[in-house]
């Protein structure tokens, strides 16, 4: 899958980036990959990687995340460990980068090492049934917004449209005229689909470069919607 050394996955809340990069990870360690995750998201304390430690070690995935974290801290401190992402250039890492710009400027610390090195992939992840980015154009804004704060541009977009336990195989395939127009507006390309196991069978051969994802703990967790369907996109 066109592995970089680095991968940062960021989008707005309820993105899916935390699964798809613990998802992500872990498709690297089991390539024989020496990976390491860090949680960069100091703000959200409801989406956390950490909920998939168990997962990760076992797959011999080495995990940073920000310290206090699920505490009554007000704000979480990333630990120093976190430097050894950029430093070791014998690790394969990914960073959880926190949503929105507020959660991206952790990550301003770390990217001029990033960009010095050159091997990274900063890729936004793109829901269109999520509030705050239900057009391309009101995910675009979101993409600067993130890049101004964290100082990292973007360079590719993960297709990760889902409506929770209702997602089908449609509705990711309903996204892609969506993907192709935010792939457009950015001049990025989208470079991979993400969806559930059972979801992604169906998709197979339908769809290209597809990463099948376990849902990590709390993924799922989102209020029942109310009132009358609304439609998916737009």
């Amino acid at each position: 899958m066109n592995h970089k050394r680095i991968t940062l996955f960021a989008g707005h809340y309820g993105s899916g980036k935390t699964n798809i990069a613990v998802n992500y990870a872990l498709l690297l360690a089991r390539e024989g990959r020496r990976t390491a995750i860090a949680d960069l998201d100091i703000v959200n304390p409801y989406f956390r990687t950490k909920d998939s430690a168990a997962e990760l070690a076992a797959a011999g995935v080495s995990l940073i995340s920000p310290q206090f974290a699920n505490s009554n801290v007000d704000l979480p401190a990333l630990p120093a460990e976190a430097y050894r992402l950029v430093e070791d250039r014998s690790l394969h890492a990914v960073m959880d980068i926190g949503g929105d710009d507020r959660g991206a400027y952790a990550l301003g610390r770390y990217t001029p090492f990033i960009l010095e090195e050159g091997d990274y992939r900063m890729a936004f992840v793109a829901n269109p049934c999520r509030p705050l980015t239900r057009t391309p154009e009101e995910a675009l804004a979101v993409m600067r917004e993130i890049e101004a704060a964290g100082g990292l541009p973007f360079t590719a977009i993960v297709n990760n449209a889902n409506l929770a336990h209702e997602t089908t195989a449609e509705t990711v395939l309903a996204a892609v005229p969506y993907m192709e127009r935010l792939s457009e507006l950015s001049g990025l390309p989208v470079w991979m689909t993400s969806a559930e196991e059972t979801v992604a069978e169906e998709l197979a051969g339908r769809i290209p470069r597809l990463l099948p994802m376990k849902l990590q703990a709390k993924y799922f967790d989102l209020p029942e919607q109310k009132g009358p369907p609304r439609p998916l996109f737009g």
